[in-house]
């Protein structure tokens, strides 16, 4: 079994290195004109299964991608919310006590106020995959680059973290399985 997580497509917030994972934002259409002829040149794989976290820019990204095939929605595919932080930015944040309490502390398990933590979101993550692999059929889903960070870095733990896997918007990764057992990672 093969599972493509790949990372939806640019949006406002990634332009204004925002902080925004909650927020529904759209894809840019330039982004989606991209995924188009990238999905024309044969970059993104096929599948029996086809799945997003059900974002706006999620969806949009699967429709320039795949069209208008028929797929699940799984809304533990979300993006962290980052509550108190969503849609700033560092230079807005430098100096506010929590948002430096966060990111100078294990900001994978501490929450962000009003929001969640990065533990918390690739639990969620994983809990959400699991009928997916158990039903051992070639899957892709597009989502979020902080949920694939985090799933793969759970999946492969002798890396170094969520960030080794964090992949640029419009690209992903692949995952094979052998006997429902993550075994290697190719990026996409």
């Amino acid at each position: 079994m093969k599972l493509t997580l790949l990372r939806h497509g640019i949006t406002r917030g990634n332009l204004e290195r925002l902080y925004y994972g909650s927020t529904d934002l759209p894809l840019l259409s330039e982004s989606a004109e991209e995924l188009k002829k990238n999905a024309a040149e044969g970059v993104y794989p096929k599948a029996e299964r086809y799945y997003t976290s059900g974002m706006l820019r999620a969806e949009q990204s699967f429709e320039a991608i795949y069209g208008r095939v028929p797929h699940g929605i799984l809304p533990g595919m979300r993006e962290i919310d980052f509550g108190a932080f969503e849609m700033r930015s560092y230079e807005d944040l430098k100096s506010d006590p929590e948002y430096l309490e966060w990111i100078t502390g294990d900001n994978e398990a501490n929450v962000c106020p009003g929001g969640e933590s990065g533990v918390l979101v690739t639990e969620r993550a994983l809990n959400a995959l699991k009928p997916v692999i158990a039903e051992g059929l070639d899957a892709v889903v597009v989502t979020h680059g902080g949920v694939i960070g985090g799933v793969l870095a759970a999946f492969f733990p002798d890396s170094n973290g969520r960030y080794d896997f964090t992949p640029e918007p419009g690209h992903g990764y692949t995952v094979e399985f052998i006997d429902g057992k993550p075994c290697s990672c190719s990026p996409i």
